[in-house]
């Protein structure tokens, strides 16, 4: 015989609840004590929940923990209800939790008892063990109190706790403002209740105030007991029909803060158990409520540093559209050293600044604001980008240097030693789209083409402001074209969330492909930039999904009115510099090329085309003593495009070909054009040179041959 069958034949149901997959499956029996028809059913965790009193199902959450920590059966006694809120039986559960690595199942029986008798109903502990259901209580209560982050939170918390077999049903918070007693928040009562017991002077006949004064706990068990010791305030608590009340006062450090009344529609005797679980929940209450008092009156400081500090995009800027997001950290103040900055400047140009000044506390605050006001004055006076900069960590030196003990850049303060800053700055020109940009230590801007196609575009950068008084800082050009956006931010959106620099990117580079400029407006890009590092808007409440703010963020993001067929004609083109001291920029030259063919159809033209950089670089660096400039542009329909890359230097040296021997190490560069282009040249100019190649996407690579290029550093 199964063991089914044996269970049924004794009336004991059988169940499995899957708390990954929030399902219960129930046999027949198990389904016909809870009400359904008798045959095997499975349910989700909703259902099966509005099945049984509502009282009993949040304390077998608390046994369940339990279980689950000791390596014990949890046991306990529920109430099945009906669809009018009836209490049909009662039932009892054994059950077993295995955990796995999604969480864990329970697997258990159900078995029909005797109904609790009559009267009570209400105030009977349902748990076997009262003393093993008040320690899971406790710890859920606590867990649940400690997460809250508001003091409404908290409130809500409080009402919602459902204690081991003596529930209040009506619940109040005073706090205490001077000499009188206020009301925080009630539960249980209808709005208004609390109209005659807010602002009571703390002298009133009253238990909350006699609390306050005394920093005693008071009970009424009976309505006799209350009308005999408060006379005066009697007729105020009669109203509201309760059998039973607690006053307990909320203390922290010390100093009592406010009282808690818990109420009961039903006697309770306030034995020492009861009394205990009252008092340490009183604790754990006045606990939360005092962090969260601290918390808001940071968060409120906070948001006023910040209102003060963070600009408002100005004026609408023609053919231009602009949208900034700025999310302080989740420590502290949540403030921190993240800026941006939109600065109008002569003739129709703009200026646009990113930076992050080095910590999370108030002082990188007070460098922001100030490092920031230095910026706009600095690009007020019509200084170039690479000026701004310059002055910029000038001036960080200097304000960190006449903090130092010693008086050096380097010497150790008593606010943790001096600080540095990274920033990026555009001065922009809305009419022809060229942007100048200098770069000082901070991440590198994205730049999306019409066509949908997102690069890093890599630009010459210096030191961050404020390690060297006097840095240079070289000026990168580049062309904003129409429906292209760019992108600059603070390293936060990269790396939050465990992400280093390169996966960051990565989840960066994806929503930038996925964004709609022709349906969806710039603000949703940011939005979304955003949410893909903080989750939904749920994270941010209390529980196991809290978000954890690690850095701040900073992102601003500008882009041209595009044409209306300029999605589908307009030419990717990307430009590099590689100086004679960075030959370690060749790599980033043929990342940057890979990246604008990230499409093409054939991927033999792509390694064909990333070797012939890789050569032509090469060669300038090497056969001359000036810098290569590379300039790569895709033009045409998809499937039809043409590839012409140039590489220009200062030489009037021509290269020529040679026949390099089998063991040669150079000499090759020619051939493999020659090879591998569908077209290829060297133009002479006024002074200097341009080497240029073309790759047809239509046609076969040259020769059809396979190119395989090497891991070059």
């Amino acid at each position: 015989m199964r063991t089914e069958d044996v269970l049924a034949a004794v009336l004991t149901g059988l169940w499995r609840w899957d708390n990954a997959t929030g399902t219960v499956t129930l046999d027949a029996e198990a389904a016909r004590l809870l009400g359904l028809p008798a045959q095997p059913t499975e349910l989700t965790e909703g259902a099966v929940r509005s099945r049984f009193h509502p009282v009993d199902w949040n304390e077998i959450d608390g046994i369940v923990n339990l279980a689950l920590t000791e390596g014990t059966l949890a046991e306990s006694r529920l109430r099945v209800m009906d669809e009018s809120g009836r209490v049909v039986r009662t039932v009892r559960t054994r059950c077993k939790p295995l955990l796995d690595a999604d969480g864990f199942r329970l697997v258990g029986t159900l078995q029909e008892t005797a109904e609790p008798q009559p009267g009570t109903a209400g105030r009977a502990p349902v748990m076997g063990d009262w003393r093993r259901s008040r320690e899971a209580f406790l710890l859920d209560a606590g867990r649940a109190l400690a997460e809250a982050r508001s003091t409404a939170e908290v409130l809500r918390v409080a009402a919602s706790l459902s204690m081991p077999g003596f529930s209040p049903d009506g619940l109040a918070v005073f706090g205490v403002s001077g000499d009188r007693l206020t009301i925080i928040g009630h539960h249980g009562h209808h709005a208004g209740d609390e109209g005659p017991f807010a602002e009571m002077p703390l002298d009133t006949d009253y238990p909350a105030a006699e609390v306050v004064r005394t920093g005693r706990a008071i009970y009424l068990p009976t309505p006799d007991d209350y009308r005999e010791r408060y006379p005066a305030t009697w007729p105020l608590a009669q109203r509201f029909r309760r059998e039973s009340w607690a006053f307990l006062p909320l203390i922290v450090a010390g100093r009592t803060m406010g009282a808690w009344m818990a109420a009961f529609t039903y006697r309770v005797g306030f034995t020492p158990d009861e009394r205990s679980v009252l008092t340490t929940v009183a604790r754990m209450l006045a606990q939360a409520l005092a962090r969260a008092g601290v918390a808001e009156s940071e968060r409120e400081l906070s948001l006023g540093l910040q209102r003060a500090m963070m600009p408002v995009l100005g004026p609408a800027i023609p053919g231009v559209e602009v949208a900034a997001r700025y999310v302080p950290t989740g420590g502290g103040l949540q403030v921190g050293g993240d800026w941006y900055d939109m600065i109008q400047l002569p003739g129709g140009r703009v200026a646009f600044v990113i930076g992050d000044v080095q910590g999370h506390d108030v002082r990188a605050a007070g460098l922001m604001g100030q490092l920031r006001i230095a910026l706009r004055a600095y690009a007020a006076e019509g200084h170039r980008p690479d000026a701004v900069l310059s002055r910029a960590s000038r001036f960080l030196c200097g304000i960190t240097e006449g903090a130092n003990g010693d008086g050096g850049p380097g010497g150790d303060r008593e606010d943790g030693g001096p600080r540095f800053a990274t920033c990026l700055y555009l001065e922009v020109d809305p009419a022809t789209g060229t942007v100048d940009i200098a770069r000082a230590g901070h991440p590198e801007p994205a730049l999306r083409m019409a066509d949908g196609t997102v690069l890093l575009r890599h630009t010459d950068g210096g030191l961050p402001l404020g390690i060297v008084p006097d840095t240079d800082y070289p000026t990168t050009r580049l062309v904003l074209e129409a429906g292209e956006t760019l992108m600059i931010c603070t390293d936060g959106l990269l790396e939050t969330g465990g992400h280093d620099m390169d996966t960051g990117w990565l989840r960066v580079r994806k929503l930038l492909e996925e964004y709609e400029p022709a349906s969806e407006s710039l603000d949703i890009l940011a939005d979304a930039l955003v949410h893909a590092v903080h989750g939904p808007a749920s994270h941010h409440t209390t529980g196991p999904f809290a978000d954890r703010r690690e850095d701040d963020i900073a992102v601003l993001l500008l882009s041209r009115t595009a044409g209306p067929a300029s999605r589908v004609s307009a030419p990717r083109r990307t430009v590099l510099s590689v100086a004679q001291a960075e030959p370690e920029r060749i790599a980033a030259a043929r990342h940057q090329l890979r990246e604008l063919l990230h499409d093409w159809a054939d991927e033999d033209q792509v390694d064909a085309a990333v070797l012939m950089v890789s050569e032509m670089v090469t060669n300038v660096l090497v056969h001359t003593d000036g810098d290569a400039l590379l300039v790569a542009e895709a033009t045409g329909l998809h499937g039809e495009r043409r590839l012409r890359v140039e590489v220009a230097d200062g030489s009037d040296e021509l290269p020529h070909r040679r026949r390099p021997g089998e063991m040669a190490s150079s000499g090759r560069g020619l051939v493999l054009m020659e090879m591998l282009a569908h077209e290829w040249g060297v133009d002479p100019r006024g002074e200097g040179k341009s080497i240029w190649f073309e790759l047809y996407e239509s046609g076969a690579g040259a020769g059809g041959l396979s190119v395989e290029v090497p891991d070059l550093p």
